[in-house]
Protein backbone atom coordinates (compact mmCIF):
# COMPACT_ATOMS: atom_id res chain seq x y z
CA UNK A 1 0.00 0.00 0.00
CA UNK A 2 1.69 3.63 -1.20
CA UNK A 3 1.83 5.75 1.52
CA UNK A 4 1.89 9.58 0.91
CA UNK A 5 2.65 12.83 2.66
CA UNK A 6 2.49 16.26 0.99
CA UNK A 7 4.17 18.88 2.87
CA UNK A 8 3.17 22.31 1.21
CA UNK A 9 3.57 25.95 1.53
CA UNK A 10 0.27 26.56 0.09
CA UNK A 11 -2.92 25.14 0.67
CA UNK A 12 -6.21 27.69 0.78
CA UNK A 13 -6.74 30.97 -0.87
CA UNK A 14 -9.15 33.86 -0.69
CA UNK A 15 -12.36 33.03 -1.79
CA UNK A 16 -14.77 34.69 -4.01
CA UNK A 17 -18.01 34.40 -1.98
CA UNK A 18 -16.35 32.81 0.88
CA UNK A 19 -13.56 34.01 3.27
CA UNK A 20 -11.26 31.19 2.30
CA UNK A 21 -11.81 28.77 -0.87
CA UNK A 22 -10.12 25.53 -1.36
CA UNK A 23 -6.73 25.30 -3.66
CA UNK A 24 -6.36 22.81 -6.05
CA UNK A 25 -4.21 21.19 -3.64
CA UNK A 26 -7.36 19.16 -2.34
CA UNK A 27 -8.15 17.49 -5.32
CA UNK A 28 -4.66 16.65 -5.65
CA UNK A 29 -4.58 14.63 -1.98
CA UNK A 30 -7.76 12.67 -3.21
CA UNK A 31 -6.47 11.47 -6.59
CA UNK A 32 -3.58 10.33 -4.41
CA UNK A 33 -5.97 8.21 -2.25
CA UNK A 34 -7.89 6.99 -5.26
CA UNK A 35 -11.32 8.18 -4.29
CA UNK A 36 -13.70 9.08 -7.26
CA UNK A 37 -16.83 9.95 -4.54
CA UNK A 38 -17.16 11.48 -1.84
CA UNK A 39 -13.81 12.43 0.13
CA UNK A 40 -13.89 11.91 4.35
CA UNK A 41 -11.41 14.61 5.14
CA UNK A 42 -10.55 15.58 8.49
CA UNK A 43 -8.87 18.69 9.22
CA UNK A 44 -6.51 19.90 12.00
CA UNK A 45 -6.43 23.31 13.14
CA UNK A 46 -4.30 22.22 16.08
CA UNK A 47 -1.34 24.99 15.53
CA UNK A 48 -3.67 27.72 15.25
CA UNK A 49 -5.42 27.30 18.46
CA UNK A 50 -8.39 25.38 17.44
CA UNK A 51 -10.23 29.04 16.63
CA UNK A 52 -13.74 28.58 16.28
CA UNK A 53 -14.02 30.76 13.51
CA UNK A 54 -10.84 28.83 11.78
CA UNK A 55 -13.03 26.27 11.60
CA UNK A 56 -16.25 27.25 10.72
CA UNK A 57 -14.26 28.86 7.72
CA UNK A 58 -13.16 25.92 6.61
CA UNK A 59 -16.43 24.23 6.65
CA UNK A 60 -17.79 27.04 5.18
CA UNK A 61 -14.68 26.76 2.00
CA UNK A 62 -15.92 23.07 1.27
CA UNK A 63 -19.87 23.61 1.25
CA UNK A 64 -21.14 22.09 -2.26
CA UNK A 65 -18.00 20.41 -2.92
CA UNK A 66 -17.16 16.53 -2.55
CA UNK A 67 -15.34 16.93 0.59
CA UNK A 68 -17.03 15.76 3.92
CA UNK A 69 -15.09 17.93 5.97
CA UNK A 70 -14.61 16.66 10.12
CA UNK A 71 -12.86 19.89 12.09
CA UNK A 72 -10.59 17.73 14.58
CA UNK A 73 -9.99 20.21 17.93
CA UNK A 74 -8.12 19.33 20.91
CA UNK A 75 -8.68 22.68 22.80
CA UNK A 76 -10.19 22.76 25.21
CA UNK A 77 -11.17 19.11 25.38
CA UNK A 78 -10.83 17.45 22.18
CA UNK A 79 -14.34 17.56 19.98
CA UNK A 80 -14.53 13.67 19.17
CA UNK A 81 -14.59 10.94 21.13
CA UNK A 82 -12.04 9.16 19.40
CA UNK A 83 -9.81 11.18 17.91
CA UNK A 84 -7.34 8.62 16.30
CA UNK A 85 -10.70 6.61 14.85
CA UNK A 86 -11.38 9.77 12.92
CA UNK A 87 -8.38 10.39 11.94
CA UNK A 88 -7.80 5.91 10.76
CA UNK A 89 -11.13 6.66 9.19
CA UNK A 90 -9.84 9.47 6.79
CA UNK A 91 -9.33 9.42 2.95
CA UNK A 92 -7.54 12.81 3.57
CA UNK A 93 -6.28 14.62 6.61
CA UNK A 94 -4.72 18.28 6.43
CA UNK A 95 -3.07 20.11 8.91
CA UNK A 96 -3.84 23.86 9.11
CA UNK A 97 -0.58 26.74 10.45
CA UNK A 98 0.12 28.14 13.03
CA UNK A 99 2.57 27.26 15.74
CA UNK A 100 4.71 23.75 15.14
CA UNK A 101 6.03 24.08 18.42
CA UNK A 102 2.61 24.03 20.03
CA UNK A 103 1.20 21.63 17.54
CA UNK A 104 3.89 19.38 18.47
CA UNK A 105 3.60 19.79 22.66
CA UNK A 106 -0.27 19.08 22.45
CA UNK A 107 -0.18 16.06 19.73
CA UNK A 108 2.46 14.26 22.32
CA UNK A 109 -0.09 15.17 25.42
CA UNK A 110 -2.95 13.72 23.02
CA UNK A 111 -1.16 10.40 21.32
CA UNK A 112 -1.70 12.13 17.82
CA UNK A 113 1.37 11.98 16.67
CA UNK A 114 1.26 7.98 17.32
CA UNK A 115 -2.48 8.42 15.71
CA UNK A 116 -0.81 10.43 12.88
CA UNK A 117 1.95 7.22 11.98
CA UNK A 118 -0.89 4.82 12.22
CA UNK A 119 -2.91 6.37 9.72
CA UNK A 120 -0.54 7.13 7.24
CA UNK A 121 0.67 3.28 7.21
CA UNK A 122 -2.67 2.52 6.67
CA UNK A 123 -2.70 4.44 3.30
CA UNK A 124 -4.36 7.94 4.46
CA UNK A 125 -2.96 10.67 2.93
CA UNK A 126 -1.36 13.46 5.17
CA UNK A 127 -0.84 16.89 4.22
CA UNK A 128 -0.76 20.10 5.26
CA UNK A 129 0.53 23.62 5.21
CA UNK A 130 3.78 25.61 6.87
CA UNK A 131 3.34 23.70 10.57
CA UNK A 132 1.26 21.42 8.67
CA UNK A 133 4.35 20.43 6.70
CA UNK A 134 7.21 20.86 9.30
CA UNK A 135 5.51 18.54 11.71
CA UNK A 136 5.94 15.66 9.60
CA UNK A 137 9.68 15.87 8.96
CA UNK A 138 12.61 15.97 11.12
CA UNK A 139 12.51 19.34 11.97
CA UNK A 140 12.77 22.71 10.58
CA UNK A 141 12.59 26.68 11.02
CA UNK A 142 9.81 27.87 12.46
CA UNK A 143 8.51 31.28 14.15
CA UNK A 144 6.96 29.60 17.08
CA UNK A 145 8.88 31.36 19.53
CA UNK A 146 8.86 35.03 18.15
CA UNK A 147 9.58 36.61 15.22
CA UNK A 148 13.18 35.79 15.36
CA UNK A 149 13.32 32.22 13.95
CA UNK A 150 13.94 29.19 15.68
CA UNK A 151 15.04 25.74 14.90
CA UNK A 152 12.47 22.81 15.93
CA UNK A 153 13.69 19.57 16.09
CA UNK A 154 11.31 17.20 17.39
CA UNK A 155 8.84 16.50 14.42
CA UNK A 156 7.21 13.18 14.21
CA UNK A 157 10.37 12.09 11.90
CA UNK A 158 7.80 10.61 9.29
CA UNK A 159 10.14 11.79 6.90
CA UNK A 160 13.84 11.20 7.50
CA UNK A 161 14.44 15.00 6.77
CA UNK A 162 14.41 18.90 7.54
CA UNK A 163 11.88 21.27 6.37
CA UNK A 164 11.56 24.90 4.77
CA UNK A 165 8.49 26.74 4.19
CA UNK A 166 7.62 30.04 3.05
CA UNK A 167 11.25 29.96 1.17
CA UNK A 168 10.82 32.85 -1.01
CA UNK A 169 8.51 35.19 1.73
CA UNK A 170 10.40 35.11 4.56
CA UNK A 171 13.77 36.45 4.59
CA UNK A 172 14.97 34.27 7.70
CA UNK A 173 13.87 30.84 6.43
CA UNK A 174 16.79 30.33 3.72
CA UNK A 175 19.75 31.75 5.50
CA UNK A 176 18.66 29.73 9.08
CA UNK A 177 17.87 26.39 6.95
CA UNK A 178 21.50 26.64 5.40
CA UNK A 179 22.71 27.22 8.84
CA UNK A 180 21.23 24.31 10.55
CA UNK A 181 22.04 22.02 7.58
CA UNK A 182 25.89 23.08 7.48
CA UNK A 183 26.08 22.33 11.50
CA UNK A 184 23.81 19.12 11.76
CA UNK A 185 21.37 20.57 13.70
CA UNK A 186 19.25 19.56 10.55
CA UNK A 187 19.66 16.37 8.37
CA UNK A 188 19.21 17.03 4.63
CA UNK A 189 16.49 19.44 3.95
CA UNK A 190 13.47 19.99 1.62
CA UNK A 191 12.02 23.76 1.50
CA UNK A 192 8.81 25.04 -0.61
CA UNK A 193 8.53 28.34 -1.80
CA UNK A 194 4.91 29.76 -1.58
CA UNK A 195 2.19 28.41 -3.68
CA UNK A 196 4.11 25.17 -3.96
CA UNK A 197 3.92 21.64 -2.62
CA UNK A 198 6.12 18.67 -2.53
CA UNK A 199 4.79 14.77 -2.50
CA UNK A 200 6.47 11.61 -0.93
CA UNK A 201 5.68 8.48 -1.61
CA UNK A 202 6.77 6.88 1.26
CA UNK A 203 9.73 8.53 2.42
CA UNK A 204 11.00 9.48 -1.51
CA UNK A 205 10.52 12.70 -3.20
CA UNK A 206 7.30 11.36 -5.58
CA UNK A 207 6.94 15.11 -7.53
CA UNK A 208 6.77 19.17 -6.81
CA UNK A 209 3.22 20.81 -7.59
CA UNK A 210 1.92 24.32 -7.60
CA UNK A 211 -0.73 26.25 -7.54
CA UNK A 212 1.18 29.41 -9.12
CA UNK A 213 3.81 30.30 -11.66
CA UNK A 214 7.16 30.72 -10.74
CA UNK A 215 6.81 28.58 -7.50
CA UNK A 216 9.25 25.64 -6.54
CA UNK A 217 11.32 23.65 -3.77
CA UNK A 218 14.25 23.02 -2.82
CA UNK A 219 17.01 20.32 -2.02
CA UNK A 220 19.30 21.63 0.90
CA UNK A 221 22.24 19.58 1.53
CA UNK A 222 25.65 19.29 2.65
CA UNK A 223 28.15 17.86 0.35
CA UNK A 224 32.06 17.55 0.92
CA UNK A 225 31.82 20.19 4.17
CA UNK A 226 29.46 22.61 2.06
CA UNK A 227 26.02 22.93 1.55
CA UNK A 228 24.61 22.84 -1.57
CA UNK A 229 20.94 24.02 -2.71
CA UNK A 230 19.27 22.95 -5.75
CA UNK A 231 16.04 24.21 -7.27
CA UNK A 232 13.22 21.24 -8.03
CA UNK A 233 10.89 22.78 -10.44
CA UNK A 234 7.23 22.05 -10.32
CA UNK A 235 4.43 20.61 -11.97
CA UNK A 236 1.40 23.23 -12.00
CA UNK A 237 -2.05 21.78 -10.62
Amino acid sequence: MDRWIVGTSMGFTQGRRTFLQPGPVFEHLASLRGVRGRVRMTVVGTASGDADLWGWRVHEAFYGTRFDVTVLKLMPMPNLEDPRQALLDSDVVWVGGGSVAGLLALWELHGIGKAMREAWEAGVVLGGVSAGALCWHVGGTTDSFGPDLRPVTNGLALLPYGCGVHYDSEAQRRPLLHQLVAGGTLPTSFATDDGCGIVYRGTEVHEVIADRDGAQAYRVELVDGEVRETALPARRL
